[in-house]
């Protein structure tokens, strides 16, 4: 019961702060933010098509394509995306009893989660042919990478770092926003040193300092989703891509039929 209060307690807080702060994309900016604690609104430079069967669990822009991961016991996929059509270039299942979870891929393999099997598959980045297995301890959320690592959440307040030749967990941080613990990190990105995590049902974004698990900024994207668009609870915020090369940002969530290029737009807080 204290973690469920402390997660309520969190996610309120996120959720609160942002709202009460944010304004209209093009509204000026009196004052600069703390850099330690900056809060953004956003601007949509482009909207794509996003196929809303699509349970997306992970997200990730990979040599020019949309490497998407989904889930739902019997719906769960792996698969490569064209971003301007929204076109399954190619896929491949996973089947019963397996709920997938996040994905990324790591030179020639990609490896996905599953959420509460406690066990995660690799596959050849070119062909999804199956390369073996891993195991982990507790549940598997969503995974990204930086330059020689592979990054995984779990749905707690702790980040993990894994090998990504053996995938065994070699380090761990703890994400805190002003000192306290922030659980629901879902979807995650790495993003010009940061790590940057959905907060599961919510509209928020949250900017993790990888070193230290603070966060130093949060994104609202209340709103990016029009009402008419929402086909029911589930259909949440949960997918952040980075194209490094374009600096290009991308956003989508569950069953969403729609994904998002957008561009942050700094709040003035009080």
């Amino acid at each position: 019961m204290a973690k469920a209060r402390e997660s309520r307690l969190i996610l309120g807080l996120l959720a609160a702060m942002a709202l009460s702060s944010a304004a209209p994309a093009q509204a000026p900016r009196p004052k600069a933010a703390a850099p330690a604690d900056r809060l953004y609104s956003y601007r949509v430079v482009r909207t794509y098509p996003h196929d809303p069967g699509a349970f997306t669990q992970g997200l990730s822009f990979e040599n020019g394509q949309l490497l998407e991961s989904t889930g739902l016991v019997g719906r769960s996929s792996i698969r490569r995306v064209r971003l301007e059509t929204g076109e399954v270039l190619m896929r491949r299942d996973l089947g019963s009893p397996y709920f997938g979870e996040g994905a990324v891929a790591w030179k020639d393999k990609v490896v996905q989660l599953t959420w509460q099997h406690q066990v995660g598959f690799i596959y050849g980045a070119a062909d999804f042919k199956p390369r073996g297995t891993f195991k982990y301890k507790g549940e598997g959320w969503a995974l990204t990478k930086d330059d020689r690592r592979i990054i995984m959440s779990d749905g707690t307040d702790q980040i993990r770092f894994l090998n990504p030749e053996t995938l065994a967990e070699t380090g761990r941080i703890k994400v805190t926003f002003r000192g306290v613990p922030v659980r629901n990190i879902n979807e995650i990105e790495w993003v010009k040193g940061e790590i940057w995590g959905n907060v599961w049902q919510t509209d928020i974004i949250v900017r993790i300092n990888p070193a230290t698990g603070a966060v130093v900024g949060r994104v609202n994207l209340q709103g990016i989703l029009a009402p008419q668009d929402r086909t029911g609870s589930e259909d949440v915020l949960n997918g952040i891509a980075y194209d490094a090369k374009g600096d290009r940002l991308f956003v989508t969530g569950k069953q969403w039929p729609k994904l998002y290029e957008i561009k942050l737009v700094d709040v003035a807080q009080p």
